[in-house]
């Protein structure tokens, strides 16, 4: 006798984990253009990428970023990102993002999780007693290439209401990212192809945020 829907679905999940199918690892690279070269840049990436018939994907987003303290020296940091357009039909996402590997990869090997959920994630985030560290709305354009995914985006710190919104620097930031399951180093030889042809408008590298600090 059958277990019923949710059993099964469990049963596929383990199943998919063990034979390595899930997509739970983000290969990243990033880095920044001026404001005054995006133009160029959008030009370049038209010519490159796949979606050349369609145009390119815009977004307009808000993201939080939330920590939670748990038995280990590192917080849990989880991000929520919903859509700032009203005629749009994206769910909100509720994002884990680990902590990057120490590798010579070619690109940033990091943890990730992305899961859709409802408008009440906040909420539900604040009874479990995660604390808002920051916010920032960020408003771009997606290309794409195979299964890379370019982001070109502008970020903004959100003043005393939502509308009024200051750039947080003179540049777009760019970044280069595929989900992909772990052990597939292959993807960051291509990444790497593929930032080497946006050179010299954008230098698209690893970047790691503990070495800023």
């Amino acid at each position: 006798m059958s277990g019923g829907p949710n059993l099964q679905g469990m049963d596929s999940l383990t199943a998919a984990m063990q034979h390595n199918i899930i997509p739970d690892q983000e290969y990243l690279l990033q880095g920044s253009i001026l404001d005054n070269q995006v133009d160029v840049l959008n030009h370049r990436l038209r010519g490159l990428c796949d979606n050349v018939d369609t145009g390119k994907e815009t977004f307009h987003e808000k993201e939080m970023v939330f920590s939670i303290r748990g038995t280990s020296t590192q917080p849990l940091t989880l991000r929520v990102r919903h859509s700032m357009e009203q005629s749009a039909k994206i769910p909100w996402q509720l994002r884990y993002v680990g902590q990057p590997e120490m590798s010579q990869k070619a690109t940033i090997v990091r943890s990730c999780y992305d899961i859709a959920c409802s408008n009440n994630v906040v909420e539900f985030l604040t009874e479990l007693g995660c604390r808002l560290e920051y916010e920032f709305v960020s408003k771009g354009s997606i290309f794409r290439k195979g299964r890379i995914k370019v982001t070109v985006s502008k970020v903004f710190k959100i003043g005393a209401a939502l509308d009024s919104l200051e750039p947080v620097t003179g540049s777009h930031l760019v970044e280069l990212s595929v989900l992909a399951p772990s052990g597939n180093d292959a993807v960051g030889e291509d990444m790497k192809n593929f930032a080497d042809q946006l050179k010299p408008l954008v230098m698209l590298d690893k970047f790691d945020l503990r070495r800023a600090l």
